[in-house]
């Protein structure tokens, strides 16, 4: 009974990332935020209690990988989709009477696709991450979604953030860190020495610090804590290259 347990956790996981794609298509972009978080929650502890009960399994791991595509490749992409249809300054760009720019947001789902691939061959990511994991790249997405949505339409980073051209470069420079050959930090503690884990520390208190600021728009502050996971990679990076 125990070596199904993981695989219902990941389970949950890809309903949670169905039911926020019904959402999103349906205007409910709060839900289909949260319907991301609740998957994100769903992600983590699948792969704890495989390992906690020693049952690991293929085709565990390969249900992992489906589950994500849905949560994590497929509904940031729909997320996308909504808010290029609902964007300023949108390019009424036709082919025969149906406008397709809001359709450059699947290729999130596509890169997405390519990312959970290679993370599944690539031996190098014991440690750290080589590319932007899914589940960083969609809760950027639905928090950025959820701040044009609830920030007062005349507020300079609504329209700038709601522009199409800005969603677009978002789009494309987002779904190249999926794949891009750069590391990027993980949380994977092997011991609790500051020394050794101190880009860790560092991004586990710059991230806490971001959420008790933004604690009363906290959609904001998964957002920005993206993007601050990202820039201190980069630094982290270049003090390697250094050393």
């Amino acid at each position: 009974m125990k070596r199904h347990i993981p695989n219902a956790i990941t389970s949950l996981n890809l309903f949670s990332g169905s039911v926020g794609v019904v959402a999103s298509l349906s205007g409910y972009w709060y839900l289909a935020f949260w319907m991301m978080i609740v998957a994100s929650i769903f992600d983590f502890f699948d792969g704890m209690t495989a390992r906690l009960l020693n049952v690991s399994s293929p085709i565990g791991k390969e249900l992992d990988s489906l589950a994500d595509m849905v949560s994590f490749g497929f509904l940031p992409a729909v997320i996308m989709f909504s808010m290029l249809s609902n964007s300023y300054n949108l390019p009424l760009l036709r082919l025969q009477g149906f406008l397709f720019i809001p359709y450059f947001a699947f290729f999130i789902a596509i890169m997405s696709a390519i990312r959970l691939a290679k993370f599944n061959l690539d031996v190098r990511q014991n440690e750290n991450f080589i590319g932007l994991p899914t589940p960083a790249n969609a809760l950027f997405i639905g928090g950025l979604s959820l701040i044009t949505h609830f920030l007062c339409h005349c507020s300079p980073i609504s329209h700038f953030i709601g522009n199409a051209y800005t969603l677009l470069a978002l789009t494309f420079i987002f779904s190249i860190l999926l794949v891009v050959e750069l590391p990027l930090l993980s949380l994977k503690f092997k011991n609790l020495n500051f020394r050794d884990n101190l880009w860790r520390y560092l991004l586990v208190f710059g991230s806490i610090i971001i959420a008790i600021t933004f604690v009363y728009w906290i959609y904001m502050a998964v957002s920005i804590i993206i993007l601050y996971y990202i820039f201190l990679s980069i630094v982290w990076n270049m003090f390697k290259s250094k050393q």
